[in-house]
């Protein structure tokens, strides 16, 4: 599943959720800047998918039309098959990948606290190595008992290993940081580069 795709379908369950939501906590809430959560919003209006109506001269409802509802439904079974995969995909890739980074090293940084975080520390702990630290882009709460640092803070933290445990690829952070890039371990194989449409391709 693409970006594009995991976007639409975020978006439609957040609007299914609370139609009175205002595009400023819909953006929030989804991690994304103001002006590209509009775009979206537009690009779901024009297909068909969401259904807008003003009721007020500051105030908006949205509405998943019956495309909307059977496009969510799709996506939500693309999105469970697309799980499926890639955590299968990543324990194999980590297994091996980890076998080889560590085989003389033992301390291990995970970068993420989602899902995908926790396949990884389930395997670290499988495969008997140490966990020293969590990061983030930012410090926030506690993850599986430790707490969550910021990646600016690395150089602070002895490890041999940083995984990469999220779906997007953080590398000017990571660089930004100063994580060396021996040290980085991504979730998946890096992809073959290839050419997709965005919203904002499609709004130039």
């Amino acid at each position: 599943m693409d970006l594009e795709s995991r976007r639409d379908l975020q978006m439609l369950e957040a609007l299914e959720q609370e139609a009175r939501i205002t595009q400023r906590t819909l953006a929030s809430r989804l991690g994304m800047a103001l002006g590209l959560t509009n775009l979206y919003l537009k690009r779901l209006i024009r297909k068909g998918y969401v259904k807008c109506v003003t009721v007020s001269p500051n105030r908006l409802v949205y509405s998943l039309t019956p495309r909307g509802v059977a496009r969510k439904a799709r996506l939500t079974y693309e999105f469970m098959k697309y799980s499926l995969d890639f955590y299968r995909d990543a324990r194999q890739h980590l297994r091996r990948s980890l076998s080889i980074a560590v085989a003389r090293q033992k301390t291990v940084a995970i970068f993420g606290t989602g899902d995908a975080a926790e396949l990884v520390f389930l395997l670290v702990r499988d495969m008997g190595l140490e966990l020293t630290a969590v990061f983030g882009p930012e410090g926030n709460g506690r993850f599986l008992g430790l707490p969550v640092l910021p990646i600016a803070e690395q150089a602070s933290v002895t490890f041999d290993v940083l995984i990469v445990a999220v779906l997007e690829r953080p590398a000017r952070l990571l660089r930004q940081s100063g994580v060396p890039d021996e040290k980085i371990l991504m979730l998946q194989p890096q992809p073959e580069t290839h050419t997709t449409s965005t919203p904002e391709a499609e709004a130039s």
